[in-house]
């Protein structure tokens, strides 16, 4: 990230909108927003990919007997949705997966979530990569993940309806045939 690019920008914007960008609240503002996008938005360093490989920790499934689906359920991430950089937020993530042989830490399906958010994102596409980084970090192409979220571009603003949550699945695999495997992320 270009942090004296985003500072110079944020103090323009500042401007732009009225402020004074040099009266004493906002002096620092450019800093600690470049700060803060910095670290809400680590996840776009890195591709799908180079997630999988950060996280992919995996451990025998046959030393534990994992050979049924595991499913992780109620993850909190936040995101920024890429069309109005409007937060995502109070969302949770379930995932499900069936192990070939191998198995995740359990922290580590928890941190593939948290990075794969810290993007701009639709919460759709999130849904896609954190199965496919889960698939890659696994080893197994069978992956169910569902998200559900509210979103401040619907809730602070436009329509302002606060109880508006929006909900994605993403199937991939045998997830994507057998109802009763859907249902381990419900």
């Amino acid at each position: 990230m270009d942090r004296e690019k985003i500072e110079y920008h944020i103090r323009g914007l500042l401007e732009a909108i009225g402020e004074d960008p040099d009266r004493e609240g906002l002096k620092e503002t450019p800093l600690r927003v470049a700060n803060m996008l910095e670290e809400v938005l680590e996840g776009t360093k890195y591709t799908n990919h180079e997630i999988a490989e950060m996280f992919g920790k995996t451990f025998s499934s046959e030393d534990i007997g994992a050979d049924e689906a595991i499913v992780m359920k109620d993850i909190t991430v936040f995101s920024y949705c890429e069309h109005h950089m409007a937060l995502m937020y109070d969302m949770t993530v379930n995932v499900a997966y069936i192990p070939k042989g191998r198995v995740l830490g359990l922290s580590k399906i928890a941190r593939i979530c948290d990075m794969a958010a810290k993007r701009l994102q639709l919460q759709e596409r999130l849904g896609r990569d954190i199965a496919q980084i889960i698939s890659e970090a696994a080893g197994t192409e069978d992956v169910a993940v569902k998200i559900t979220g509210s979103h401040s571009c619907m809730t602070a603003r436009g329509i302002r309806n606060a109880s508006a949550r929006t909900e994605t699945k993403t199937f991939i695999g045998r997830f994507k045939q057998d109802k009763e495997l859907r249902e381990l992320v419900e």
